[in-house]
C-alpha cells in the first residue's frame, strides 16, 4: 500500500510540473530580466552590470546595477532606488563603483563603495549624462552630453531647449541631413564628449564647436571614445564631413588634450572611410582600432588596426582574418586580442597574436558578447537560441567554459521552448548557405506544422544563434510555427565576398537562397 501512495504521488507531483510549464509566448519573452554592462573588478573577485527587470502588467521596466563574484557566489543588488541606475564602472582601486541614475530627474553621475552603500551624487549638471568613462590615473571622468554645437557652455544649449519649448509655432527648419536618423528626429543637437576631474569641477567640452557627434548616432557608445595611457588626452570616433554627413561614412580617430586647450587632431586623415573603436593595451604602446577599407559601405569588414602610439605608425593586424570583428578586448599581457565577431550563424570568440595575426577560435557556440580580461580568464556574455543573456568566463586557452550567472534559470524552467537546429544547403550558384530551423514545442516528427518564414533586414545582418528582443522565433514555435530564418547571401559572418553579394541584387541571389532554404528546410524536417 506505501509503494503504490508513494507512486500515485510520484504521478502527481510530475503532473503538477507539467501543468506549470507553458509554451513560451512573446509575454515571456519580454518579461525575461536583460543582463548588461558587465565589469570585471580590477582585482578580479567580482563582475558588476545592470539589470533589467520588467512588469508587464504596469507596462514598465527598471534598471539596477548587481554584482557577482566571478566564481557565481554571491550574487548581489546593489541599487533599489526606483529610478534607472546604469552603466557601473569601477574606480581604479576597485573600492567604489560610478554609475548612472536618474533619482536626480535626470541622468547624472553618481557613487557609491563597493558594497551598494553610501551612493552621493557626483555630477549635478543641466544636461543628461551619458556614456561614463575613468581615466587610468583615476582622476578624470569623462562622459557625453547632447548640445548645441555652436553654444559656448552648457546653459546656452538649455536655453535654446527651452526658446524652443516654449516656441508657438510647431516647424522646424532643416538646412541639411539628416533630418531623421533611424527613428529619431534631428533637432541640431550634437552628442560631445566632455571631461572633468573625479572629485568635482568645471566640465570641458573636448569637441567644442565640432559639428559631429561622439559617441555616433544612433547606436554608438562609450566604445567610440577612450583616455590615452597617460591620462592626458582623449581619443574619440567622429564623422565630421559637413553637408556630405548623410552619405558618406569617413568616420575618423582624434586625439585632443584632457583640457580642451588645443583642437581635436585627426590621426586617420588617409582613410576616407570608418575608423572607430579605440582601445590602448595595458602597456601604453599600441592603440588597436577597427577600420573599413571602402568609403561609403556601412557593411565592408572591419579590420583590426594597431597604432604605435610612439611613432604614429600603423599596421592592419587582419588583412587575411575574412571576419568581421564587433567588440574586443586586449590580454593583461598586452600580447594578445581577444574578440567577439560573426562566424557562421554564431558570435565566436577568438583570441588574435598581436605579433603574427595568428587566429584561434577560443569558443564557436552562441552569442558572445562584451569580452573582457583578468588575467587568464575571459569574462563576457552570452546568449543563444534558448537561453537570454547570462555571464560566462572561460580560459584564455579556450578551456573551462563556466557560467556565472543563471538569472533567468527559474523563469526559463516554466516554459517549453522549440529545439534549434543550423542546417546548410545548396543556395544560389551551388554555394553552401546556413540556415536555422526552430522546431515547434513538442515537435512530433510524424505530423506537420505550420511555418513561419522569418527574412532577417539589414539586409547585411543574420539570423544567427541568439535570444533576439524584436523578432525571436521562440515566439513562433510556442504557437505552434516552425521557425525557418536562412543566411541569405548578403548576410556577415561568411565572409566578405558572401555579404557584398547582395549589393545591387537584392532580388537575385538572396531571393534564391530564401527560395532554395525553405524547400531543403520542408523537405528535412
Amino acid at each position: 500500500m506505501r509503494s503504490f501512495s508513494f507512486i500515485l504521488l510520484v504521478l502527481c507531483v510530475h503532473f503538477l510540473n507539467a501543468q506549470e510549464k507553458h509554451n513560451f509566448s512573446v509575454h515571456d519573452m519580454l518579461a525575461m530580466d536583460r543582463i548588461s554592462n558587465n565589469q570585471v573588478s580590477p582585482d578580479g573577485r567580482q563582475i558588476a552590470f545592470v539589470l533589467r527587470k520588467t512588469d508587464l502588467e504596469a507596462n514598465k521596466g527598471r534598471t539596477d546595477i548587481w554584482v557577482v563574484d566571478a566564481d557565481g557566489k554571491n550574487l548581489k543588488q546593489l541599487t533599489t532606488d526606483p529610478a534607472g541606475d546604469i552603466e557601473p564602472l569601477w574606480s581604479v582601486d576597485g573600492q567604489v563603483l560610478y554609475f548612472l541614475s536618474s533619482r536626480s530627474g535626470t541622468y547624472q553621475v553618481w557613487k557609491m563603495n563597493r558594497d551598494g552603500s553610501q551612493p552621493v551624487q557626483v555630477t549635478k549638471l543641466p544636461l543628461p549624462v551619458s556614456n561614463l568613462a575613468i581615466s587610468p590615473d583615476g582622476l578624470h571622468l569623462a562622459f557625453s552630453m547632447e548640445v548645441f554645437p555652436d553654444c559656448v557652455d552648457l546653459q546656452c544649449s538649455v536655453n535654446r531647449l527651452e526658446e524652443i519649448k516654449n516656441q508657438k509655432s510647431s516647424g522646424i527648419i532643416f538646412d541639411h541631413l539628416f533630418i531623421r536618423h533611424w527613428d529619431t528626429w534631428n533637432d541640431n543637437r550634437r552628442s560631445h564628449v566632455f571631461t572633468m576631474p573625479i572629485t568635482g569641477g568645471d566640465v570641458v567640452d573636448v569637441m567644442q564647436q565640432m559639428d559631429a557627434d561622439c559617441p555616433s548616432k544612433p547606436f554608438g557608445g562609450a566604445e567610440e571614445f577612450t583616455f590615452t595611457p597617460d591620462s592626458k588626452g582623449i581619443v574619440f570616433t567622429a564623422k565630421d564631413v559637413g553637408r556630405t554627413e548623410a552619405w558618406s561614412t569617413d568616420f575618423d580617430l582624434y586625439y585632443v588634450p584632457l583640457d580642451g586647450s588645443e583642437k581635436p587632431r585627426c590621426l586617420t586623415d588617409e582613410n576616407k572611410a570608418w575608423d572607430t573603436q579605440p582601445l590602448f593595451s595595458p602597456d601604453g604602446k599600441t592603440m588597436a582600432y577597427l577600420a573599413m577599407s571602402r568609403p561609403g559601405f556601412e557593411a565592408d569588414r572591419y579590420r583590426i588596426v594597431l597604432y604605435s602610439w610612439e611613432n604614429a605608425k600603423k599596421r592592419v593586424l587582419t588583412e587575411s582574418w575574412d571576419r568581421s570583428p564587433s567588440s574586443f578586448v586586449w590580454s593583461a599581457d598586452s600580447k594578445t586580442l581577444y574578440v567577439s565577431a560573426d562566424n557562421l550563424g554564431q558570435k565566436s570568440l577568438f583570441a588574435i597574436d598581436a605579433a603574427s595575426a595568428k587566429v584561434n577560435m577560443l569558443h564557436k557556440m552562441g552569442t558572445v558578447r562584451s569580452p573582457q580580461v583578468f588575467k587568464n580568464r575571459i569574462f563576457f556574455g552570452m546568449d543563444h537560441l534558448q537561453s537570454p543573456v547570462e555571464l560566462y568566463s572561460i580560459k584564455t586557452d579556450g578551456s573551462d567554459l563556466k557560467q556565472i550567472t543563471r538569472i533567468n534559470a527559474e523563469k526559463m524552467a516554466k516554459v517549453r521552448t522549440g529545439e534549434p537546429e543550423q542546417f546548410t544547403f545548396k543556395g544560389w550558384n551551388d554555394e553552401t548557405v546556413y540556415g536555422y530551423v526552430v522546431k515547434p514545442v513538442d515537435f512530433d516528427p510524424t505530423k506537420k506544422y505550420p511555418v513561419a518564414f522569418l527574412i532577417h533586414g539589414g539586409p547585411q545582418g543574420s539570423f544567427g544563434n541568439d535570444f533576439h528582443y524584436r523578432w525571436n522565433p521562440q515566439a513562433y514555435a510556442g504557437a505552434g510555427y516552425a521557425a525557418v530564418m536562412v543566411d541569405f547571401h548578403g548576410s556577415v559572418g561568411y565572409g566578405q565576398d558572401f555579404t557584398d553579394a547582395i549589393r545591387g541584387d537584392w532580388g537575385g541571389k538572396p531571393l534564391v537562397d530564401l527560395q532554395k532554404g525553405l524547400a531543403a528546410a520542408l523537405e528535412k524536417y
